[in-house]
């Protein structure tokens, strides 16, 4: 039968299309068609390379092969010192082993793990090449990385807010300076409460392996603490710090501190217990800390738990001379979807070694950021509406933290929260045990209930509650409450 159009065998139209040919005049189908069989085909290019490269690499792991050298391109910045101060462990590792192919492979891979950890390089590329030295043996390679260094400066305004104040600041920033992966950095900001601070530090990694690094910082500033002890407090130091891991698998740091401070600029209302701490004082320290961080957030976390000890010993020449540690835990579990238990815990001692403990060492508590519905650093001893500190102090807070109903993904949670705490000065005529057991007991005690917002890198809430236990001496503060800060009771 021939065809209605006229056309015969074998110009007839197709009724079974090749490969899901359109039939139609629809350009753009038949774009797509064209665009999925290519896509195809080099799919399988792709995994037929693939499958054979690793029945290559898998056939080969046991040949002898050793490195002749290590080269690292592009690097203008970067001192051979340095390069070879990071990768000549990783090399002598690699000779008291087995060398062969395999421990090339792994031998490469961690000296681009270690290249990577300086943070000195946008792209890094690795190629192993037959040796170029002509006195190297059979079978020997080189290992050669063709790298790009990022941006060595910096420079960067911003209005920050946090720990319950605001700030603006500028900061320039030169990486990779002397050409050993160090960063130095400068700030400079003005703000609320902090109302100008300067800030200049060096860091660089002291061992081959980057895990240890060492800081350098100089640093001032200028404290009004009018807020809560009628008075302005002018800082001057000069702090060095060594540190070892990281905060997720545990983090050490050591540092020695030495600190100009000035207590001074009282208002006209300022008590005499504040105006006894007037004058200029010097403090010469050492310290410990300990942190360990598995949170799943740093802000609003779910799960997860955070620890950090720190203890600090003074006296080594200046007008401070005590031992003071300080303790702080929170842990996060979800209890049901969109709903998470929060418990955190803080708590802090402070022990005289000859000389009067000064108000610039003594502990605050109370606030948005502490014990909420109390007055900030509201707890503890006073004199008149001045807050003079103590030697110890206890805090702990237990939140419910939930969704926005229909709204999870909005940066808004609602908690209901009840804190409690104790501010106090040791009576050393009595024992530690009993001045412990006495803070226990008489807790001041607040709840309430508010919003939390988001708003990297800090955390605000919008709270409104009463205190339900309070001393005589602690500043309250009934209603709405707003705190901004960067770790919260």
């Amino acid at each position: 039968m021939e065809d209605p159009k006229g056309l015969k065998p074998p110009l007839q139209p197709s009724k079974s299309p090749k490969d899901q040919e359109p039939v139609d005049a629809d350009l753009e189908r038949l774009r797509k068609w064209q665009e999925e069989r290519i896509q195809r085909r080099l799919r399988g290019e792709y995994e037929s390379a693939v499958i054979h490269l690793s029945e290559v690499i898998n056939n080969n792991l046991e040949s002898p092969l050793t490195i002749s050298s290590v080269r690292v391109e592009g690097t203008p910045n970067t001192r051979k010192s340095f390069l070879g101060f990071v990768i000549n462990p990783t090399l002598s590792s690699f000779s008291a082993g087995p060398q062969n192919f395999e421990s090339v492979l792994h031998t490469t891979r961690e000296i681009s793990h270690r290249l990577r950890e300086t943070d000195i390089y946008k792209t890094l590329q690795v190629r192993i090449e037959q040796a170029r030295d002509a006195l190297a043996q059979d079978g020997s390679v080189d290992v050669v990385f063709k790298a790009q260094e990022r941006g060595r400066f910096y420079l960067n305004t911003s209005t920050e807010l946090g720990n319950a104040e605001g700030n603006a600041s500028a900061t320039a920033r030169i990486r990779n300076v002397f050409g050993g992966a160090e960063t130095l950095e400068a700030n400079l900001s003005m703000g609320t409460k902090t109302r100008r601070s300067f800030r200049a530090s060096l860091e660089a990694p002291i061992s081959p392996d980057l895990k240890t690094r060492g800081e350098l910082t100089l640093y001032g500033l200028e404290r009004d603490n009018t807020g809560f002890a009628s008075s302005y407090e002018t800082l001057r130091g000069l702090k060095a710090a060594v540190r070892n891991g990281t905060p997720r698998w545990g983090m050490h740091e050591v540092t020695y501190e030495a600190i100009l401070r000035h207590v001074g600029g009282f208002t006209p209302t300022a008590s005499i217990g504040i105006r006894e701490c007037a004058g200029q004082t010097f403090k010469s320290a050492v310290s410990h800390s300990w942190t360990l961080d598995t949170r799943d957030d740093r802000i609003t976390a779910t799960r997860g738990h955070y620890t950090k000890i720190l203890n600090e010993l003074a006296g080594f020449g200046g007008d401070a001379a005590f031992y003071k540690s300080e303790a702080e835990a929170q842990i996060s579990r979800p209890i049901f979807p969109g709903s998470t238990l929060a418990f955190a815990a803080r708590t802090g001692f402070l022990w005289s070694l000859g000389k009067p403990v000064l108000f610039s060492d003594r502990f605050q508590a109370g606030g948005p950021i502490s014990v909420r519905m109390f007055k900030a650093n509201g707890l503890g001893p006073r004199d008149g509406s001045d807050s003079l500190g103590g030697d110890m102090y206890w805090s702990a807070g237990i939140s419910l933290i939930s969704d926005i109903p229909r709204k999870p993904h909005w940066p808004v949670k609602t908690h209901l929260f009840v804190n409690a705490g104790r501010l106090d000065n040791i009576d050393k005529s009595r024992s530690i045990a009993d001045n412990i057991t006495d803070a226990l007991r008489r807790p001041s005690v607040s709840a309430g209930l508010g919003l939390i917002y988001r708003f990297d890198p800090v955390r605000v809430e919008v709270n409104f509650g009463v205190p339900l236990v309070a001393n005589r001496s602690d500043g309250t503060r009934k209603g709405l409450q707003v705190g901004m800060g960067l770790e919260f009771l």
